[in-house]
């Protein structure tokens, strides 16, 4: 089991984060920042691949997977990319993750080097990943993006999925959906991710009689996830990943699935172009038969799991050259 420590706190709530912990080292370990995906409305921190942890676990990896407030309450700006920001500076900061390792009995014989920070999310969660590479006082040096939400003004954003929008019921009524406005304080959790995996790690499809699981599941089929969660369209622009690239952003890697049926392929191509216009160092793999969400259904050691283990080989490249 992982440590929990909080790494921010608010007027209304304490924002925790995983802290899963190598082998016991003589050097100071690498950090790697693990977002978890579920559209800024689902998901949690306990909701991210265990395997893709255990294997950089086996590299000498910290991983750190930060919960974040959760859209629509608050926007992607000012909850989910704040938050995440605010994990960075509390990794690099003396009082941050280096005391809390030194406080507690399971982490005390570890240290931090903060020369070697990644970060690495999937689908929002990539978004969220690659927002840490703009915009704050000190970057990681390397991202690793799966399939994230980027490119905020292609058409595959404002796409209704009929796939999706066929398993809506269909007495799910406005004033019902609205319910989630009206949580407090702005939850940090929820109780199954987009992939459908609930905490224990378990499969469990959205239970469409909890307003966080109708409006999310209803914003995705009618292709509204970004407007929903970011409605002011400066807001986005401002945030956007393919708009903030300088040569100054840090290595990215990106893995996108050839069948991806809910963030199109085209986003993540068109963010490798920026990158690589702007002369930063980038890689990308694109996945054949694979769709959505697939870092959580494939199996170790399979053609997937060694395609997509580019990208871990990448930030270990990056941080050791």
């Amino acid at each position: 089991m992982p440590l929990t420590a909080t790494y921010k706190r608010t007027s209304a709530t304490q924002i925790t984060a995983d802290i899963y912990l190598p082998s016991p080292s003589t050097s100071p370990c690498p950090v790697l920042i693990n977002i978890h995906g579920g559209a800024f409305m689902l998901g949690d921190s306990r909701m991210v691949s265990i395997p893709q942890v255990n294997d950089c676990l086996s590299c000498g990896w910290v991983v750190v997977a930060p919960n974040h407030r959760l859209c629509p309450q608050v926007n992607i700006r000012d909850g989910p990319l704040r938050d995440v920001r605010d994990c960075l500076e509390w990794i690099y900061s003396d009082d941050g993750l280096d005391r809390f390792l030194r406080e507690s009995e399971e982490g005390k014989a570890y240290a931090v080097d903060k020369e070697k920070v990644m970060a690495f999310g999937t689908s929002s969660g990539g978004m969220l990943a690659c927002g840490l590479g703009y915009d704050v006082p000190r970057p990681p040096r390397a991202i690793l993006n799966f399939y994230g939400a980027v490119h905020f003004t292609h058409p595959c954003w404002t796409q209704p999925i009929p796939a999706i929008k066929s398993k809506l019921p269909r007495n799910l009524t406005p004033s019902f959906l609205e319910q989630v406005y009206t949580q407090e304080p702005i939850p940090t959790s929820s109780n199954v991710s987009l992939e459908g995996q609930t905490e224990t790690g378990q499969s469990a499809g959205p239970d469409f009689s909890r307003p966080r699981d109708a409006f999310a599941f209803t914003q995705i089929a009618n292709g509204a996830v970004i407007q929903a969660c970011c409605p002011d369209p400066e807001v986005r622009r401002e945030i956007d990943p393919v708009l903030n690239v300088t040569k100054e952003f840090p290595p990215t890697f990106v893995a996108h699935g050839l069948e991806d049926k809910m963030v199109s392929i085209e986003v993540s191509r068109e963010l490798v172009r920026v990158l690589k216009e702007a002369g930063v160092e980038c890689g990308m793999v694109e996945v054949p038969g694979e769709g959505h969400t697939f870092a959580m259904a494939m199996e170790v050691g399979g053609r997937t799991w060694e395609l997509q283990r580019k990208g871990f080989d990448f930030l270990e490249r990056v941080i050791c050259s």
